[in-house]
């Protein structure tokens, strides 16, 4: 849902709001009762709640009973193609990009056509393996791992119809990854003038990849909202997702007086009503390639490139592996870490 609160009231939305009385919502609806024993059992009894009940309705005997299309409830012994429709809908209330849905779904398509006719209680990890094993490449493999081993996880913590989990033991493949190239000082400064004689659009947009490391998909979901310039001199531009999955990337960071100057004359030639780029990913594309020619620099340039500069330029300001996590909006897990370690390695001292 897009946010329409001004940018400076919207880290407010991460504080639970007090009450006259001293309490906050969250206080207020905590379970109360004068015998611990039962509120131990209503404890246990919330903890054992199936997620899924959003997509289910109380039915006779105890039983839930679909509310979707006449589909059957979601059982042990259901086929693979009805629990991979139900997984489905679950990705779509999550509002997951319809990519990875689409994704998923074909990968389970083909774990079908490898089991044949099973009921999802009897997958086992042999028929995984084989699964796995059937993989043109590394890149392959740990896709449909990842689709399976998130299928099997839906099935045993939400919908809570299995209790084993037969990928279990399966791990992906080490895929290296590349070192970045990426521009020069004297490159960025042509790149950022060239930029500036593109249009209206292509200097604060270049400038935010460069200066600030906003990925192509976050600098497309800025709105006028999430740019505070109370402060002239010190602008704030907040990074918003929409995903409830996404929002540890989200993130506050500082501009400076440069992109006042460059946001202010876009708003003055432009003044776009909410989204400030309403362009498409293509567009994008387009732009820092037409850039890049202007400019005349002839190595390869994305906006994944400009993104890769300004981690490299943040290390060499002395940015540590954490900080670097946190700029990016970058999970700390393994593979995070050693993308990251990538850009500090390009920012030490020549040898």
């Amino acid at each position: 849902m897009p946010r329409n609160a001004p940018a400076p009231a919207a880290t407010a939305r991460h504080r639970a709001p007090r009450r006259l009385d001293g309490l906050t919502n969250a206080e207020r609806e905590q379970p109360f009762t004068d015998d611990l024993q039962l509120l131990v059992q209503e404890e246990a009894a919330a903890g054992t709640r199936p997620d899924q009940l959003e997509l289910f309705a109380p039915g006779p005997g105890g039983r839930f009973t679909p509310l979707l299309g006449g589909m059957p409830a979601l059982e042990p012994q259901s086929s693979l193609d009805l629990a991979r429709a139900w997984y489905r809908r679950e990705l779509e209330q999550a509002r997951r990009p319809l990519n990875t849905i689409e994704s998923y779904c074909y990968d389970l398509v083909k774990l079908e056509e490898r089991t044949g006719p099973k009921t999802i209680d009897r997958i086992t990890r042999s028929d995984i393996a084989e699964f796995l094993g059937l993989a043109n490449n590394r890149a392959t493999r740990k896709r449909r791992l990842t689709s399976v081993r998130r299928f099997f996880r839906f099935l045993i913590d939400d919908a809570h119809v299995l209790t084993e989990d037969p990928t279990e033991g399966f791990y992906p493949h080490s895929i290296q990854l590349r070192s970045p190239v990426p521009l020069f000082a004297e490159e960025q400064e042509r790149f950022l003038a060239a930029a500036g004689e593109d249009e209206p659009w292509s200097l604060p947009a270049v400038w935010l990849m460069l200066r600030l490391g906003l990925t192509r998909g976050e600098l497309l979901a800025l709105r006028r909202d999430h740019i505070d310039l109370a402060d002239p001199a010190q602008p704030v531009v907040y990074v918003f997702y929409d995903e409830v999955t996404k929002r540890g990337k989200e993130r506050k960071l500082a501009a400076g007086p440069e992109f006042a100057q460059i946001y202010t004359a876009y708003l003055a030639a432009k003044s776009p009503a909410d989204l400030l780029f309403p362009v498409g990913f293509q567009a994008v594309n387009g732009m820092v390639n037409r850039v890049r020619d202007a400019a005349g620099i002839t190595k390869r340039v994305t906006p994944e490139t400009l993104r890769h500069t300004f981690a490299v330029d943040r290390a060499k300001d002395g940015a540590d592996e954490k900080q670097l996590l946190a700029l990016l909006g970058l999970a700390d897990d393994p593979r995070n870490r050693d993308s990251v370690r990538r850009y500090l390695k390009l920012a030490e001292p020549p040898l």
